[in-house]
């Protein structure tokens, strides 16, 4: 078996390291693809650094564009590395440009694609990565549903139930293999003057967000009226400087940091007394860590932490904003992990192995 992870931005390289360790302890064939998509040292490269991940054996330095101009570069470069390797499985993570694109093109020849965190709706069709979940799923051999939730939605789309692994969520294992080395890795919050659990850890990205001036305006509100009370550290990404320093938006008390290393990150995520994001993942890392989570935004494709009562939806409103801070704030912090056991890597390359195995034999006989 010969396998091609492609990841293009800083979560699809989290979420598959667990699935690259795998395969490496596995001894199995396997190359990266990077599609280049969201490439910087400090929220691409150094990741497989800090995780002690090979790095990629090939990079097409797509950079960010507009979703046809990525999805065109991705779908060119990997459909020619594609017919250079000629692996049996492509395996991609999420809902990213380079996901679609990195699916599109397998199946167009024919090479079996798995689908690594499938089933995931937000049931918003205005959001890019809805469209992206949604067609990669419907290309995809097998699809990795985190949660039993993630698999009702593609049995409900119709997806055969024979194609689709409840697996649990990679995020897990990354969490819990990266957690202690991100605690060996030197103390961030020393280097930033903060005690643990005295502190708000912002994240803030999304196109809807950071590309709505007045959503992205409405939400600085929101932070700063937090930041009376409680200082608020926003590590900020390049599309959101990019957006204040054009408009010429105050941030007021809001602390802007330079965007750090996942470890660094990971390291102020789980000390942090609130965390409030546009991402997904931190959704789920949060919640994970068993810390309270605010989503600035107006639905999420990961209900689970809702239903668990570790995250809360508060939309660009500055006094939703604000209210739904106080409300997680004094929130009982002992939920229930939905995503799994950390094991979801391993069962991820089982199946493959097993499934490889049986098309072999048939082929054979």
């Amino acid at each position: 078996m010969k396998v091609a992870v492609i990841v293009g931005t800083r979560p699809e390289i989290i979420k598959m390291s667990p699935v690259i360790r795998e395969l490496a302890n596995k001894k199995i064939d396997y190359f990266i693809l990077h599609t280049g998509q969201h490439y910087s040292y400090n929220l691409d490269k150094i990741f497989f650094e800090q995780l002690r991940l090979p790095h990629s054996k090939y990079n097409l330095r797509v950079g960010s564009g507009s979703h046809a101009e990525e999805t065109a570069k991705i779908l060119v470069g990997v459909e020619n590395i594609l017919q250079k390797e000629t692996p049996d499985i492509v395996l991609v993570e999420g809902d990213t440009s380079s996901v679609f694109g990195s699916a599109v093109s397998a199946a167009k020849l024919h090479i079996k694609v798995g689908h690594v965190e499938a089933g995931l709706r937000s049931h918003d069709r205005q959001m890019p990565e809805e469209i992206n979940r949604v067609l990669t799923d419907h290309c995809s051999d097998y699809l990795f549903a985190p949660t039993s939730e993630a698999e009702g939605n593609l049995l409900n789309e119709g997806i055969p139930k024979e194609k689709i692994f409840v697996t649990g969520n990679t995020i897990v294992d990354a969490v819990n293999q990266n957690l202690e080395m991100a605690q060996s890795a030197g103390n961030i919050l020393n280097a930033l003057n903060h005690n643990p659990k005295t502190y708000c850890l912002v994240t803030l990205h999304r196109q809807e967000n950071v590309d709505n001036l007045e959503r992205f305006k409405s939400i600085l509100e929101g932070l700063n009226k937090i930041a009376f009370d409680l200082p608020v550290i926003y590590p900020i990404h390049p599309r959101s400087r990019k957006m204040l320093v054009e408009h010429n938006l105050r941030v007021g008390n809001i602390g802007l940091i330079e965007p750090i290393g996942f470890l660094e990150f990971l390291q102020l995520e789980s000390q942090a007394k609130l965390v409030l994001t546009d991402s997904g993942g931190c959704q789920e890392e949060s919640c994970i860590l068993s810390v309270p989570c605010v989503t600035l935004r107006d639905n999420t494709e990961r209900p689970e932490t809702i239903d668990v009562g570790a995250n809360i939806l508060a939309g660009a409103n500055p006094e939703k904003i604000l209210e739904c801070a106080n409300i997680m704030l004094n929130k009982d912090n002992h939920w229930v992990n939905p995503f799994g056991d950390g094991r979801a890597g391993e069962r991820i390359v089982e199946i493959l192995t097993y499934s490889m195995l049986r098309r072999k034999k048939i082929c054979v006989s």
